[in-house]
């Protein structure tokens, strides 16, 4: 399938808000469902683009991934772009409910699995955990299988039973015209299944809000915005259907004075008059302690000097940036007497070296 402006494809304009993506989506699945339009290989491959675009604009985590980097950003959080009919039916099995007074043809019984929701975790590290890299612990929010029943929603000791009005099949057929309508069961929501006495502790939803502990490696090099993906972390999924993903985006704290450019480390230093005008060796700190910087003669104020490999590792390949140096020359405010006659000689020096120069100019 050709890669599309999903907004242009859903008829909608980048500031959409939530309520109007889903009523574009709404209008051309209508028209363009495959159980509308039978045999008609135009109209599926326009429902198969507008379910697509349905499901990036409409979770506001793709959809941002969409606008910065485009499907290309998309491709690399895994996503494949349309999933089948089977897997978008049963994610927007409720859309089509609730707007065409049907559902969609559900394939082998009862309502098919589904996979999880992923989740998002902001995670604060410090400017040397970004730089080195580091193990920490963290503890996500997730709604897990509820162990007093196991998973089953019924209260240990009973069980559910089959569905005296889809017979356990999870779905009821019915004619709308030409059509013949297969929907999701309205009084099992699907399940084929009827909980009498529902868990004491999830109270029949099958699972409980938890806190689940994970150990996370950040790997050296990481900056603000960096995304981290852990596969199988997310929801748990539905029917049986595969847990979603765990995205950790990443906020480096500002260093007390260190800066960053990229993978480089960025560092001012001041340095003495004298220094600046004859150069000498000084110390200057990095990630790993101190290096030695020798300072040229006649160095300028704001001069840049280069320390290579002392920057962040590169998270996209071999090595390190380098640590960027400025030197600020310091003009020094309290003078003994003795340092006034020796800039005073110095002065007086540098001002017969202009003249000189001047009246050398003028032929004199």
């Amino acid at each position: 399938m050709a890669e599309r402006d999903y907004y242009k494809i859903l008829g909608l304009g980048r500031d959409a808000g939530e309520e109007e993506i889903k009523r574009s989506y709404r209008r051309l699945a209508m028209e363009y469902h495959p159980d509308r339009n039978p045999g008609d290989k135009e109209a599926e491959e326009k429902f198969k683009e507008a379910s697509e675009a349905y499901e990036v604009l409409r979770d506001p985590q793709k959809r941002e991934i969409y606008d910065h980097y485009g499907h290309e950003g998309l491709r690399g959080t895994g996503f494949t772009g349309f999933r089948g009919f089977e897997d978008i039916f049963s994610t927007f099995g409720d859309i089509f409910e609730d707007f065409f007074g049907f559902g969609t043809t559900r394939r082998g019984g009862r309502a098919m699995a589904r996979a999880g929701a992923d989740l998002r975790y902001d995670v604060i590290v410090s400017f040397l955990d970004a730089a080195f890299g580091r193990e920490i612990d963290i503890e996500i929010p997730k709604s897990m299988r509820c162990d007093h029943c196991g998973g089953s929603g019924a209260e240990p000791g009973t069980s559910p039973s089959s569905c005296p009005t889809c017979r356990g099949h999870g779905q009821v057929s019915r004619s709308q015209g030409f059509f013949s309508i297969t929907t999701t069961c309205p009084h099992c929501q699907g399940e084929g299944e009827v909980i009498h006495t529902p868990c004491s502790q999830c109270r029949g939803r099958k699972k409980v809000r938890k806190k689940k502990s994970i150990a996370l490696k950040i790997p050296p090099g990481v900056e603000t915005g960096s995304r981290l993906r852990l596969r199988g972390e997310g929801e748990e999924g539905e029917r049986g259907g595969p847990p979603g993903d765990l995205y950790i985006i990443i906020h480096v704290e500002p260093h007390e004075f260190f800066g960053r450019d990229g993978d480089d480390i960025t560092y001012q230093i001041p340095i003495s008059f004298s220094q600046a005008a004859i150069g000498g060796e000084i110390e200057v700190p990095t990630l790993n302690g101190t290096r030695k910087l020798t300072i040229p003669r006649g160095t300028q104020g704001g001069q840049i000097f280069r320390l290579k490999g002392e920057g962040f590792h590169h998270m996209r390949g071999f090595g390190r940036g380098d640590e960027i140096v400025q030197v600020i020359v310091k003009t020094p405010t309290k003078l003994t007497k003795r340092q006034e006659e020796l800039l005073g000689e110095f002065a007086a020096i540098e001002e017969g070296k202009g003249k000189k120069g001047f009246f050398r100019k003028r032929g004199r």
